[in-house]
């Protein structure tokens, strides 16, 4: 994932974001910073380091600006916890090229210095879900828009996730989508979810 980032300063103030999913989320959210006169240090999925601590009027204005956005602003430790584990979801399931170097918990225990344990239980109390089926929603949308684009066989795309077969991948895929792989490429864009409705 890409980010901005100035490391040579340490932040004032850390603002976390809900809902930012992508590189383009990234972008958007340093623009209407800068737009306020703000230069963030880094802006990385969900967090926004600041040179400087927000006033109450400015960070209310902000908050206003980015829910226009479909974003939010957090402020509650419990919620910014839920999304660093969405986040760092997403990251994993964005940048796996085959099968993961490290199991997940012990990968979200390393991205948010918390036990698995602990993670697993405040995600479904927060969320209503399990972590679990967090991480396989992300690999289904992630499946989709690789069938999408319609240049990987399904054992490639099963492979890329980390499947242990396509068959496993397609008994999942149908399970969360209720179609087969073959029936969602052939339905085309139609079945798709932004990632931040996941």
């Amino acid at each position: 994932m890409s980010s901005v980032s100035n490391p040579c300063q340490p932040p004032a103030e850390v603002l976390h974001i809900r809902n930012m999913v992508c590189d383009r989320c990234i972008l958007v959210v340093k623009q209407l910073l800068e737009q306020h006169a703000i230069h963030p240090l880094s802006v990385t999925l969900g967090e926004a380091a600041l040179p400087q601590k927000l006033g109450e009027e400015e960070r209310q204005r902000l908050r206003e600006e980015l829910q226009a956005l479909g974003f939010e602003l957090m402020e509650e430790r419990r919620q910014q916890l839920v999304d660093r584990l969405r986040s760092a979801v997403i990251e994993l399931v964005r940048s796996l090229d085959g099968p993961p170097r490290e199991n997940l918990s012990d990968y979200l225990a390393r991205k948010t210095g918390h036990d698995y344990g602990s993670l697993s239980r405040l995600f479904s109390e927060e969320t209503g879900t399990t972590l679990e089926k967090y991480v396989i929603a992300q690999k289904i949308e992630r499946a989709k828009e690789l069938l999408l684009y319609n240049e990987l066989s399904l054992a490639e795309i099963a492979d890329r996730l980390g499947y242990s077969s396509s068959a496993y991948l397609s008994a999942q895929f149908k399970s969360v989508t209720g179609m087969t792989p073959t029936q969602f490429r052939a339905a085309g864009n139609k079945a798709r979810k932004s990632l931040d409705r996941v």
